[in-house]
């Protein structure tokens, strides 16, 4: 299936638009922040063009054609039948971090590494944030349940969940999403469950549940926020939506983002709708692509010393440990050897880094080079030392 789409062409976004292709000056290859190097699938690129020839742009909303696709996306691809009404639509999930830290307004407790928004949200609405490491234990990530019990305090409202993780690529089992719901339960939280990498799963055993699809009680108690941008490559086009089941929440959550958010972009609605009806052998394709891209990111990393990694079970994000390598400035160290990629103390943990793996192959090929030969520099480094 991967055949069908061509993943591996590269195209040049060095000197336009793109954030990720204009962070450096020079030959350094940017492997850095979440977005791919492919195109969009084809369905929504055609469905953007015929949207762009009619030619007027005014302020849009979802049309019921946009609901319906949404809807029918989660139910096939999840079990997961929600109502209409429990639809909200954002400009963008970050957006819907904010709103959620604003409209619940209390202290908010998250596990780290975490994606850099999860800390920074908290912090500008006004929110105290307690943090508490996930823990490695044999080559896998999980949850330090007594730590998060005691980091708990009265004022603690908001749980602020990744589901799949960013950036570890953990999928939470069965048995931890019923550990999440039972201490959200326990310690009376509002769950706040970025989902955005949920159709990104590359364990091919595995399938994403939602968290609010435990019970009835978890899903009051639940804002769930997904967007077609990293699934379907248009991060861009600015359109996301929040899942919330229990009116009275919805309301909080609609009444804190009166004034603040605009509306949704219409192009981003239209992208949305066609990647939902018409994106999943593209993505089928896709996650082909991911699987041996990561296959041949874990394989360098694994046959070289000083440098670790544990498996990537969903998203296109590697997370590596190179505190071996005793680097000051592990990023600035792999961008001298041209490569950029996003620092892990930007996520609360220094001495590891992120590589995004989702670009064509001679693209990856290249930057695993680069990779090996920052590695060994480092280590003789330390020799000469």
């Amino acid at each position: 299936m991967a055949d069908t789409f061509d993943f591996d062409r590269v195209i040049e976004l060095r000197g336009g638009d793109s954030v990720k292709w204009n962070r450096y000056a020079g030959d350094v290859l940017p492997l850095w922040v979440a977005d791919m190097d492919f195109p969009a699938p084809p369905a929504v690129v055609s469905a953007l063009q015929q949207r762009v020839a009619q030619g007027v742009f005014g302020y849009a909303e979802p049309t019921t054609g946009l609901t319906e696709a949404v809807l029918a996306h989660l139910e096939t691809e999840y079990g997961w039948q929600i109502d209409a009404d429990w639809l909200v639509w954002l400009p963008g999930l970050v957006t819907g971090l904010n709103i959620t830290c604003r409209a619940v307004a209390g202290e908010v407790l998250t596990a780290t590494p975490i994606y850099p928004p999860f800390m920074s949200a908290p912090r500008l609405s006004g929110c105290s944030l307690l943090t508490v490491p996930l823990q490695l234990q044999d080559g896998r990530w999980g949850w330090d349940w007594p730590a998060m019990a005691a980091a708990i305090t009265p004022s603690t409202r908001l749980l602020l969940l990744c589901h799949p993780h960013n950036p570890v690529g953990r999928v939470w089992d069965d048995r931890e999403l019923a550990e999440i719901s039972a201490f959200c339960q326990q310690h009376d939280l509002i769950v706040c469950s970025d989902e955005i990498h949920c159709d990104l799963i590359l364990d091919e055993t595995r399938r994403h549940r939602p968290l609010a699809m435990l019970d009835a009680e978890i899903a009051r108690r639940s804002i769930t926020l997904m967007a077609p941008s990293k699934t379907f490559n248009v991060p861009g086009l600015g359109c996301a939506f929040a899942v919330i089941p229990d009116a009275a929440l919805r309301r909080r959550f609609t009444r804190a983002m009166a004034g603040i958010v605009p509306h949704v972009n219409a192009l981003g609605l239209v992208a949305c709708e066609a990647a939902m009806r018409e994106g999943r052998a593209w993505r089928q394709a896709l996650l082909a692509t991911l699987r041996r891209n990561r296959d041949r990111v874990e394989a360098l990393v694994g046959r070289l010393p000083e440098v670790s990694m544990t498996p990537v079970e969903a998203t296109y994000l590697a997370w590596i440990d190179v505190r071996e390598l005793n680097l000051a400035h592990p990023a600035q160290h792999f961008e001298a050897h041209g490569l950029g990629l996003s620092d892990g103390a930007d996520f609360a943990a220094p001495g590891w880094l992120r590589l995004n793996f989702a670009c064509p192959l001679p693209t990856l090929e290249q930057a695993l080079l680069r990779f090996e030969s920052a590695v060994m520099a480092a280590i003789a480094a330390k020799k000469v030392a």
